[in-house]
């Protein structure tokens, strides 16, 4: 296998990939090798992968596989995934490298579908902030243009799919962080409605409560596939559009009612009038929802998701102030000051939003909205070094939607449908009720095939 080979093999998402092991033109081992040398050429400028795994990998590629749709296709993990044989640290220093035991269902089902992992993605510490900047490594950069973040939690994943290391990456999102770096990075990024994914990690009340697991890829049939699979009770995977047309509301300001970008506006509305182009009827509405208080909900979650980390360091004899970073330090902190009435607010979004939103799509199929509130950061305006306060107020602003649906449990999905003129991809998001993930993959098909992407690559990548 000849580096050129291998990048080129890098082109072709997962099911082109698996089609490949289907009529013998490649083995797995072969594909495992060029994803090797995929990331041996380029992950160096990104930064994306967080632990190589690569001689597990090639046991399992020689090793006898089930007889799956895409078996021996090569994958990354984030970082925050126990897989058994691969350390789970979480991008934090206060982790051990040790391997772990353990797999959760979520894992079983990968597994079942012979999927191979080369290692874990990078991610920034437990997953609290919207990039991947984590103290104990480098920061990872997007293969769109090296100084900007390619976003986060799962940022790792969205810049080695975007670049091409890998056809497909799990990630995980409680405040966006799977529709994060997929809008960053020119991705598909399904965030899956809750009850939607088997059990993925310990049990955790609020992280069971906000957080969505899944596969991101650059195509949406494989991102079908990945929903697919983590659920096999549900109908088989989405295969392409629905004859039926929808019912579209666009939201253009964000939760808390403030304008997006310029460059956002652009994308929505490109994107709505490419929706009515299509026969579908786009009507702009206001929120169905008290924003704001979506928005406070999030944050006040998110505080107590962090205390709950220094507090697990603090009971393992450890100082949080010396091992943990700066910003989860100031979520703890953010956390202890406040009053229980806070987290009685927040807990009843958790109870009211969920019929609010089905009221609200009994007169519409789908909502529009841009995925964040502006473009791809610079690397460090949102590093864990930034001010608590400061940073608090640079994330959440930015993450003007995605936190509706970890609040409410809905699914959404984000398209990269749009450039700026920098160069930089800009997501554009659509949500839909609870059980709307197969009317949310259709509508994806039927907008990827209307305005394709397979062909756009950013200047670090395998077609470069």
């Amino acid at each position: 296998m000849t580096k050129t080979d291998a990048l080129a093999l890098g082109r072709l998402d997962a099911h082109a990939q698996a089609a490949l092991l289907r009529t013998g033109a490649l083995s797995p081992a072969e594909l495992v090798e060029a994803a090797i040398l995929r990331i041996e050429a380029l992950d160096p400028q990104l930064n994306a992968v967080s632990w190589r795994a690569f001689e597990m990998a090639r046991g399992q590629a020689v090793g006898p596989l089930p007889a799956r749709p895409l078996a021996g296709v090569p994958c990354l993990l984030k970082d925050s995934l126990d897989y058994p044989g691969m350390p789970s640290r979480g991008g934090s220093a206060s982790r051990s490298l040790a391997p772990v035991q353990r797999a959760f269902p979520y894992v079983r089902r990968l597994e079942a579908e012979g999927l191979i992992p080369l290692g874990k993605s990078a991610m920034p510490e437990f997953g609290l902030l919207g990039v991947t900047e984590p103290v104990i490594a480098a920061p990872t950069r997007n293969p769109w243009s090296p100084a900007h973040s390619p976003g986060g939690s799962s940022g790792g994943a969205g810049a080695a799919l975007a670049a091409g290391l890998v056809p497909l990456a799990h990630g995980s999102d409680g405040a966006g962080s799977i529709r994060i770096p997929a809008s960053c990075c020119g991705l598909v990024g399904l965030k899956p409605g809750r009850g939607a994914t088997v059990r993925v990690r310990a049990r955790h009340v609020i992280e069971d409560l906000l957080v969505g697991d899944g596969l991101m890829a650059r195509s949406v049939r494989d991102v079908a596939w990945g929903f697919a699979i983590a659920h096999p009770d549900r109908p088989p995977p989405v295969t392409g559009p629905d004859r039926r047309r929808l019912r579209i509301a666009l939201v253009l300001p964000t939760l808390a009612g403030i304008p997006p970008h310029p460059d956002l506006v652009e994308a929505v509305e490109h994107t709505a009038t490419l929706c009515r182009a299509l026969g579908h009827s786009v009507v702009e509405r206001d929120w169905p929802v008290d924003g704001p208080a979506v928005d406070a909900a999030e944050r006040t979650l998110w505080c107590h998701i962090g205390a709950d980390c220094v507090d697990a360091v603090r009971a393992a004899g450890a100082d949080p102030d010396q091992v943990l970073e700066p910003w989860t330090n100031a979520l703890g902190r953010f956390a202890e000051a406040l009053p229980p009435a806070a987290l009685e607010r927040a807990y009843d979004q958790i109870g009211t939003l969920p019929r609010q939103l089905a009221a609200f799509y009994r007169d519409v199929d789908v909502l529009l909205t841009p995925t964040l509130a502006g473009p791809p950061p610079v690397l460090g305006f949102m590093a864990p070094d930034v001010p608590g306060e400061l940073l608090m107020e640079r994330m959440f602003g930015w993450l003007g939607y995605t936190p509706l649906q970890n609040v409410s449990g809905t699914p959404a999905i984000t398209l990269p449908l749009h450039w700026n003129a920098d160069g930089l991809p800009i997501g554009v998001m659509l949500a839909g009720d609870r059980g709307a993930e197969e009317t949310l993959l259709r509508l994806a098909f039927e907008l990827e095939a209307a305005q394709p992407w397979a062909g756009r690559w950013p200047p670090v990548s395998v077609a470069v």
